[in-house]
């Protein structure tokens, strides 16, 4: 359809919608004063543009567009219809007409997604007056076509062929729904030359601008043919799922009516039966992105999704744009020479696994059933072509995988497995025998993620937490990742977080700011030094290491893990290279690192001047403390730190027991 088409329907129709607000407002004031003759002033034109006259046109032609699309407009018309709703659904102020049960109805029916015809006309007060609008539509188009027509310009002609077209489908269209409508008649020819006048110049408007297309659309070359050549029955349900998902986006009260209404089982209809399909059509991405949009928005329709066999769906859906062949019951075929994953196909990979992470985000720490364990692993296959195939676009290929990862990171622990029990492959990263091809992807994706330091917390916490959990299940992925991160100490002579390696990144992130990243970042050296306190000081410093051990009690030193650890560690001892144990005795336990010797600085000062140099730092600490600008504090016997005066409370108390407890004793002997 031509873009100037799309233009003209909707500078008609905000100039007919103009004329009848202006013409509505007049007969309003003529009623309230009852007293003069209301007449065309430059003052009320004045009144009315003081108030938001954009905004009161768009939500009328809001309107109008969706009681015209429910007269059963014809294809062509009924798409640029579509697309204009589409452009007035991304403001949020536009959505009162298009939020009611009627309009959701009428936009779910022409995408497919339920067949019922609820509709409000009936109890609409405004009826008469759209309907006239809509009515007035077909002749405007046939008087600028005849100005056109006029003006005998080439190209005006080839444009009034469109017009005419135009005008024998609304003049059909209309003719069937107003069929009989007097006060429609009478009106329009009331009004003729208004709308004439409009249409020439009179009254001008802002022409609407071509809105930004979506990502995926931007991307793919020739997509106006490509639409073009798609059937007028994918088309219109296309357009009308995009409105769809503008309008549960922009909206609360669309997501309350969409759960209402149960269009969500209508939408798990249509995914079922796409998946069915051999061929793909264009409309399951924005079915599926409608899917994550309301499961994301609405929780209790993602739990709805789940009971009703979601998993299954999505699964069978990834492995259909995946073209997953299996080679045993949880190995999938991996050609090293398939070409890269295709635009659509990935972008629809990716909205599956966002919407499976919808439902499957609280089975983390949950025990799964039999049956739920074999789902789940079947999933968990599925995902070992997202981590290892390409996209055709570098961008694409990463955002694919960091889904994956928040996917995988979301599945019971134990049904990660599956990634492990692969053969071996002549070209497979190995270690003790078993298949690291996964996990070297993971660990290539967290050091993608590093470097970029872009939105560290969301983008790099999912895979620190999913690489410790993998390395606290499973002792293999763990020597794996500790040779890439946590190599053998060789050079001490700068301190841990210096540097451009991994394990220098991942020290500096445990002193970062915010907490969530603090954690999983020393979370995963703890991890790989096998929660070990004098091994995870020795990589990182006591000044790194403090953190985590005040959050786990360990600053005592007391015991080498955490008590709520289920991890089973080997018991294979740290060796320490040649260089390190030379320099051991001189490494510096808080920097990490061999310090230069420094001098003495009380050399040359008497014993009282070291004396009075001690009072002086005593008062100063004190004055300080006193002043709330800092508190000092200790080590409790639990390990964790706790003020001062608390601490020296704690061990009067327990000096008296002692004491006390002495005392008796000495009593009792003398008594015996």
């Amino acid at each position: 359809m031509p873009y100037i088409l799309h233009v003209n329907l909707f500078n008609t129709f905000s100039s007919i919608i103009c004329s009848q607000l202006l013409q509505q407002r007049k007969l309003e004031e003529f009623r309230k004063n009852k007293v003069r003759e209301y007449t065309d002033s430059d003052s009320d034109c004045d009144e009315y543009d003081q108030e938001d006259r954009g905004l009161v046109l768009r939500r009328n032609l809001a309107v109008v567009l969706v009681r015209f699309i429910r007269t059963g407009v014809k294809c062509r018309l009924l798409r640029v219809s579509l697309r204009t709703l589409r452009i007035l659904s991304r403001d949020k102020k536009v959505l009162g007409p298009l939020v009611t049960d009627s309009a959701l109805v009428t936009l779910a029916k022409l995408a497919g997604l339920t067949t019922r015809d609820d509709s409000d006309e009936a109890s609409d007060p405004d009826s008469d007056f759209y309907d006239n609008i809509i009515a007035s539509l077909a002749e405007a188009k046939v008087l600028q076509c005849h100005a056109d027509e006029d003006e005998g310009d080439a190209e005006a002609s080839k444009q009034n062929e469109e017009c005419s077209a135009f005008d024998e489908e609304t003049e059909s269209d209309i003719s069937n729904a107003n069929s009989g409508d007097l006060d429609s008649i009478s009106w329009f020819g009331s009004h003729r030359t208004s709308i004439n006048e409009m249409h020439r110049g009179g009254i001008h408007h802002k022409v609407l601008e071509r809105g930004r297309r979506d990502r995926r659309e931007s991307k793919m070359e020739g997509e106006e043919e490509e639409e073009d050549g798609e059937s007028g029955e994918e088309a219109k349900r296309k357009e009308a799922m995009k409105v769809l998902c503008n309008v549960v986006y922009n909206s609360t009260w669309a997501q309350e009516r969409f759960s209402a209404l149960r269009l969500m089982c209508g939408l798990i209809e249509r995914l079922s039966s796409s998946v069915s399909c051999s061929s793909s059509s264009s409309v399951q991405f924005y079915e599926l992105r409608l899917m994550f949009l309301i499961t994301a928005l609405r929780p209790e329709l993602s739990t709805q999704l789940q009971q009703e066999g979601g998993v299954s769906i999505l699964t069978a859906a990834l492995e259909s744009c995946l073209e997953v062949q299996w080679k045993d019951q949880y190995e999938c075929v991996l050609d090293p020479a398939a070409p890269p994953i295709s635009l659509e196909a990935s972008q629809r990979i990716i909205e599956i696994l966002k919407i499976l992470f919808n439902i499957t985000y609280s089975t983390h720490r949950q025990e799964p059933s039999e049956d739920d364990a074999a789902l789940y692993r079947h999933l968990v296959a599925s995902l070992r072509p997202c981590l290892l195939r390409k996209c055709a676009l570098s961008d694409d290929t990463d955002e694919l995988q960091g889904h994956t990862v928040n996917l995988l990171s979301a599945l019971p622990l134990q049904c990660l497995d599956v990634l492990l029990m692969v053969p071996l492959e002549p070209h497979s990263e190995q270690c003790q025998g078993v298949n690291m091809d996964c996990v070297h992807t993971l660990l290539t994706f967290m050091e993608r993620r590093l470097e970029l330091g872009d939105k560290i917390k969301e983008k790099l916490t999912p895979i620190l937490n999913l690489l410790t959990e993998s390395c606290r299940a499973h002792r293999e992925t763990r020597c794996y990742i500790r040779k890439h991160i946590l190599p053998p100490l060789t050079d001490v002579s700068h301190r841990p977080e210096e540097g451009s390696t991994v394990k220098s990144r991942l020290i500096r992130l445990m002193t970062h700011l915010d907490t969530d990243v603090k954690h999983c970042a020393a979370d995963l050296i703890f991890v790989l030094c096998k929660e070990n306190v004098r091994r995870f000081v020795k990589y990182t410093g006591y000044g790194n290491a403090a953190g985590l051990l005040a959050t786990r009690g360990l600053l005592g030193g007391h015991g080498s893990r955490t008590s709520s650890s289920d991890a089973q560690y080997s018991s294979d001892s740290d060796s320490d290279t040649e260089e390190y144990r030379q320099v051991k005795d001189r490494i510096n336990p808080v920097t990490g690192r061999v310090e230069a010797e420094q001098s003495d600085p009380m050399e040359g000062m008497t014993e009282e001047e070291k004396e009075e140099e001690a009072k002086r730092l005593i008062m100063l600490f004190n004055k300080l403390s006193r002043e709330n600008i800092i508190q000092p504090v200790g080590v409790d016997s639990e390990g964790r730190l706790v003020p001062m005066f608390g601490l020296s409370e704690t061990a009067l108390t327990e000096e008296g027991g002692s004491e006390s407890e002495n005392d008796g004793e000495a009593e009792e002997g003398e008594k015996n």
